[in-house]
C-alpha cells in the first residue's frame, strides 16, 4: 500500500521538470488566491478574467520581438494590463458607463489583437502555448520570475491589507482618514495584473484566472471571515496544483487544464457539501424548523 502511493505521490516529484512545476504551482497558489477573494468581495469577480485578457497583445508583442523570451513577454503582459485598466478606468470616469462595463469592451478587443498578432508571427503551436500555457516546461529562469512577483504580491499585499478591507466596506470611512481609495484600487489592479502576468507561463492568458478566482469562491462556501477565506483558498489552489500535475502526469493530461480542473471538482464539491450557502447547507436549514421540538398545549 506505501509503495503504491509512493508510486503514485512522490514518485512522479523525483523529476527536475515535475519539481519545477509544483514549486511555480505552490508560488501561484500562495499569491492568487488572496486576490481572487478581494476580487469577489468587490463585486468584480468577472474583471479577473478580463484583466487576463488584457495582457494577451503585451505578450504577444514581446513573443513577436523576441520570441519565447519570457522577461520581455511579462513585461509586455504587464504594461498591456495596466494600460487596459487605465483606459478602462479613464473612459468609465468620462463617460459614466460602469468601470466593468469598459473593462468588457477593452478586454474583447485585446483578446482580438493578441490572438491576431501571435497568428500573424508564429504557428498554431505558438499561439496554443501562450493562450494555455505549459507549467511542465517551466524552466530556472521563469521559476525565478514567478517566485519573484509572487513574493511581490504576499508582500504588497500585507502593506494595503487593511486600507484594502476598508476600502472593500466602507471606502468613505477610509477617504476619512486621508487615504486616497482610488490609489489603494490602482495598487490592487496592479498585483491583479502582476499575477495574471506570472501565471500565463504556466497556465496560459485564458487560464491563469482559474487559479485566483476558483479557489477563492470555492472557499465562499467553507467560511465567512476573511481570514478563513484566504486560507481556505489557499489549501484548495495547493491541492488543486499538486493535483492536476499528478493527474497530468499519470493520465497524460495536458497540465495547466487538469489544474483548473481539480479546482473545479473542489468548487462543485463544496457547491454541494460545504458549510455555508452550498445546497446541502439550505437543506439543513430548511429541515431544522421541521425537526425542532415543539411545545404540548
Amino acid at each position: 500500500m506505501l509503495a503504491l502511493l509512493d508510486a503514485w505521490l512522490a514518485a512522479p516529484f523525483d523529476y527536475g521538470f515535475m519539481k519545477r512545476a509544483l514549486v511555480a504551482g505552490m508560488a501561484l497558489s500562495l499569491a492568487a488566491p488572496p486576490l481572487g477573494v478581494f476580487l469577489m468581495l468587490r463585486g468584480m469577480s468577472l474583471i479577473g478574467d478580463a484583466m487576463s485578457h488584457a495582457i494577451l497583445p503585451g505578450v504577444a508583442l514581446g513573443f513577436l520581438f523576441a520570441g519565447f523570451s519570457l522577461p520581455m513577454m511579462s513585461l509586455g503582459g504587464i504594461l498591456s494590463g495596466l494600460l487596459v485598466a487605465v483606459l478602462a478606468g479613464s473612459v468609465s470616469q468620462m463617460t459614466g458607463h460602469r468601470e466593468d462595463s469598459a473593462m468588457a469592451s477593452f478586454f474583447l478587443i485585446s483578446l482580438a489583437a493578441g490572438v491576431m498578432m501571435v497568428s500573424l508571427g508564429g504557428s498554431s503551436v505558438d499561439l496554443t502555448h501562450v493562450l494555455f500555457g505549459s507549467i511542465l516546461a517551466v524552466d530556472s529562469t521563469a521559476l525565478l520570475l514567478i517566485a519573484g512577483i509572487a513574493s511581490l504580491i504576499v508582500v504588497s499585499l500585507a502593506v494595503i491589507f487593511r486600507a484594502l478591507v476598508v476600502e472593500c466596506l466602507d471606502p468613505l470611512f477610509l477617504r476619512g482618514q486621508g487615504v486616497r481609495g482610488g490609489l489603494v484600487h490602482g495598487v490592487f489592479l496592479g498585483l491583479v495584473v502582476l499575477n495574471l502576468t506570472a501565471g500565463f507561463q504556466t497556465l496560459g492568458t485564458l487560464m491563469a484566472v482559474g487559479l485566483m478566482m476558483l479557489p477563492a469562491t470555492t472557499a465562499r462556501f467553507w467560511s465567512n471571515r476573511l481570514e478563513g477565506l484566504i486560507v481556505i483558498a489557499i489549501g484548495v489552489a495547493m491541492v488543486a496544483s499538486a493535483g492536476g500535475l499528478l493527474l497530468s502526469y499519470h493520465l497524460s493530461l495536458p497540465s495547466g487544464p487538469a489544474i483548473i480542473l481539480m479546482a473545479g471538482v473542489a468548487y462543485v464539491f463544496s457547491a454541494l457539501f460545504g458549510r455555508q450557502h452550498s445546497l446541502t447547507a439550505r437543506y439543513r436549514r430548511r429541515a431544522a424548523p421541521l425537526n425542532a421540538p415543539t411545545a404540548d398545549h
